[in-house]
């Protein structure tokens, strides 16, 4: 009698066959491992033609809502805790390098270039913070020139590209380090919010009886000539959210105090009003892996 690993056992293997000659070995690799575990998949759950359907239709109503502004399959991605399993793969090594995290569906790539100390917040609103630190290597070595990305959510926990009442780029800026590898920079307190629920993540979200809600955090891509890229988070202290993110993003490493200072002598020195808050976090990037040796040819 045929066991349940049995069934279509015939297709699985016709399936494989038909990679023989992919010329590219890696993808042959991963089309093997995808097909192996999607058939395997099917045989536990042996979905219903329906429910299966059902599947191709959510899939693709994933990808109709993704544009220049909305990333719904990379929501997926980090609501399944998949996003995070990549990193955690592709960046393991205990050498006391800053640990990554989620890059998440709102990044945007060309953030205008800022003098340091200048503020990101394009309208004011908000409560401000000086967020500073150095740029570091594993060995303590200050580094300059280091550029920080930085992006985040304002207080009511929209991004500019959500709202259509922020300025755009607003609350997105690129940082250079200097000489000593400092950095600063002014921004405004951000909150913890509901990744988009609208569509049809969060319509999984609701059948799997989860909340949609991130912890307080601001966005971080730290890179430096010779230092491999770093893809982080600094989350705020004491958010509710810290044990349940919906992106299983958050890292203890990464969770900082937000001090709230009130002096209006104070703030006037730091170029922000009362009351402001600071941050300080010091990025620790590990060197880049030498690339391959090319073979030699002639």
């Amino acid at each position: 009698m045929a066991t349940s690993s049995d069934i279509g056992a015939e297709i699985t293997e016709q399936v494989l066959r038909s990679l023989d000659h992919t010329p590219n070995p890696r993808l042959k690799t991963v089309m093997t491992s995808l097909i192996r575990h999607l058939h395997a998949f099917i045989r536990e759950v042996k979905p219903t033609e329906a429910e299966w359907l059902q599947a191709i239709q959510f899939l693709t109503r994933v990808g109709q809502l993704c544009d220049e502004r909305r990333q719904e399959f990379i929501l997926l991605s980090d609501a399944l805790g998949a996003s995070i399993l990549v990193d955690a793969v592709n960046h393991h090594a205990d050498d006391g390098a800053t640990e990554s995290t989620l890059l998440g569906p709102f990044y945007r790539p060309g953030a205008p270039e800022l003098p340091s100390g200048a503020s990101i917040s394009r309208d004011g609103r908000g409560e401000p913070v000086v967020v500073s630190g150095r740029v570091l290597s594993t060995d303590g070595v200050p580094i300059p020139g280091a550029v920080l990305d930085v992006w985040q959510a304002n207080a009511h926990g929209l991004y500019e590209q959500q709202d259509p009442t922020q300025p755009e780029m607003n609350l997105r800026g690129r940082f250079r380090t200097d000489t000593e590898g400092r950095y600063r920079f002014i921004t405004v307190r951000p909150s913890s919010y509901p990744i988009p629920h609208d569509g049809p993540v969060g319509e999984l979200l609701r059948a799997l009886g989860r909340h949609p809600y991130r912890p307080a955090h601001i966005h971080f891509i730290v890179t430096a000539e010779g230092y491999a890229p770093l893809t982080t988070h600094l989350f705020a202290a004491g958010d509710p959210y810290l044990d349940s993110d919906a992106g299983f993003g958050t890292k203890d490493s990464l969770v900082v105090e937000f001090v709230r200072h009130d002096s209006a002598e104070e703030a006037a020195q730091h170029g922000v009003r009362a009351p402001f808050y600071t941050v300080q976090y010091d990025f620790v990037l590990r060197r880049a892996a030498p690339a391959p040796e090319q073979p030699r040819t002639g």
